[in-house]
């Protein structure tokens, strides 16, 4: 049976250094923020870490720590969507509580890449697999997602791959 709470820090087993010192982390900050009475820090992490067991207990072993970063920016996604879907319903204080979940998981993942990185990313891509034409992004995303996992939005990607290949006609 696969200690499925290792990677949570509640045994003294550690299988990826990386890995335990993001859920180290998770587990000392969780810890600050109910010392703090931090209600909304508190609630975050906690859904966070829940997100993280679950995936544990779909995959039968303790996450990566890549898996654990692409969790997280999951859970940012889906505040990003809410912030949206609470904007349009002029539900502010729902907007305001939902970025301030984010702000929390954000620091956890790490920094995105720049716009002129990403940009440098994605010309290394095309000129790797040698595309011309705008049927051709779904070869260059292939190259360029793995490079950018985790710190970059697909969505932005695939925008950025689009504008290049096009104004390449």
């Amino acid at each position: 049976m696969v200690p499925l709470l290792s990677f949570l820090g509640a045994t003294g087993h550690k299988t990826d250094e990386a890995l335990m010192t993001l859920a180290d982390r998770l587990e000392a900050d969780l810890k600050k923020a109910m010392r703090a009475g931090d209600a909304v820090r508190v609630s975050t992490i906690r859904l966070a870490r829940a997100a993280i067991h679950n995936l544990a207990i779909e995959r039968g072993r303790p996450p990566t720590g890549e898996e654990i970063v692409e969790v997280l920016g999951h859970e940012m996604k889906r505040r990003r969507e809410a912030i949206e879907a609470y904007t349009k319903g002029r539900r502010d204080d729902l907007v305001r509580k939902e970025s301030l979940e984010l702000a929390i998981l954000t620091e956890y993942v790490p920094a995105p890449l720049a716009t002129d990185e990403l940009r440098q990313i994605v010309v290394e891509a095309i000129a790797q697999v040698h595309a011309t034409d705008p049927r051709e992004v779904g070869r260059v995303m292939s190259v360029v997602m793995p490079k950018v996992k985790g710190r970059a939005d697909g969505n932005t990607v695939s925008q950025l791959v689009r504008e290049l290949l096009g104004a390449g006609r």
